[in-house]
């Protein structure tokens, strides 16, 4: 008689069997909804039904870095397995990219199921783990973070060509000044506290730019707003602490150790990772797509393609990894 297979163990496979992307180089996130995941034959598919039909698509998982499951959502254990041997962080968050509500009404974080690895690098928390205890230098390292996020910004608003013929251009006077200007802030801020606040300023500003180049008149920010501009902004956001997700958890690094945004928050290292290209790149997108009443969909695959183009996950690899390992403190 032939041995009847485990249907347990059939279709694992081992993780070197597939094509290996850096999860920096990784291109997808997906965000899905009404929709089932499953394993098929080792492939991972979504199932949606649309007049009376089922239709399966093929998720790359050797090139994605994360996937959102929205409302009306469900996956397998078996999708489950495959993708954490491949790597793929999983969110469950609500409708849109917007937040998955779990016993408090407003939390405002994604509830992450990140792969099971023992073989991480470890150099990376060893190193963060050196300073992070203390207050000094982890004061240090969030000013090194907020100088990312404006020399980022600076950068892309300089080349991007599409982003220009909207304003925003980092060679405009008024932009360069709101930028040397907030740089000369950071140095001088003395609690992580004050830099939270000079964060949040700039961001005002920066909307109120916005809605200035778009025409979006008379923009308040509001997470629950259910205009077009807020929306988007909260979807990209959530796209972006995709990213950030992911390179906290391939550097090794927990996602509780933050440096700006709380030690008593779990996901908070995210958003301090999030936060390094959110400005640069969700918030103007956000409103040009509003001004062009574009859809949800049209708007994810615009923010993926600029995630793409500007090499944004590498970038925050980049800026993480030599944080992590900094012996020079001086700012």
């Amino acid at each position: 008689m032939t041995k009847p297979s485990n249907p347990y163990t059939a279709n694992i496979f081992d993780s070197a069997d597939l094509k290996t992307i850096m999860h920096s180089k990784r291109a997808n996130i997906y965000y899905l909804s009404h929709c089932r995941v499953m394993q098929k034959d080792g492939r991972i598919l979504y199932l949606t039904e649309e007049d009376k039909a089922n239709l399966f698509y093929n998720i790359p998982i050797a090139n994605t870095t994360s996937i959102l499951l929205g409302t009306g959502t469900s996956i397998t254990q078996a999708a489950m397995r495959l993708l954490s041997q491949a790597g793929v962080l999983v969110g469950f968050c609500g409708g849109g990219g917007s937040p998955l509500f779990m016993g408090a009404e407003r939390e405002i974080f994604i509830e992450w199921m990140t792969p099971q690895s023992e073989y991480r690098p470890t150099e990376y928390i060893q190193g963060w783990m050196s300073w992070w205890w203390d207050d000094d230098k982890r004061l240090a390292a969030a000013k090194r973070l907020q100088h990312a996020r404006l020399a980022y910004l600076q950068t892309i608003w300089s080349k991007d060509s599409d982003l220009k013929r909207w304003g925003f251009d980092s060679s405009i006077d008024a932009v360069q000044a709101l930028i040397k200007e907030n740089i000369r802030q950071i140095n001088q801020q003395m609690e992580v506290m004050h830099l939270l606040q000079l964060e949040a300023r700039l961001t005002k500003q920066l909307y109120k730019l916005a809605a200035k180049n778009t025409g979006y008149d008379g923009f308040t920010r509001e997470h629950d707003g259910l205009d077009k501009a807020n929306g988007f902004l909260n979807h990209g956001n959530y796209l972006a602490y995709g990213l950030g997700a992911t390179t906290a958890w391939t550097l090794g690094i927990p996602h509780g150790f933050a440096v700006m945004h709380g030690k008593t928050r779990r996901g908070a290292l995210v958003f301090d990772i999030a936060d390094i290209i959110k400005d640069a790149l969700v918030l103007p997108l956000a409103f040009i797509c509003a001004a062009e009443n574009l859809s949800e969909q049209q708007f994810r695959q615009e923010c993926l393609n600029m995630f793409t183009k500007h090499k944004a996950l590498d970038y925050q690899f980049e800026v993480i990894k030599q944080l992590a390992i900094t012996t020079n403190w001086e700012v």
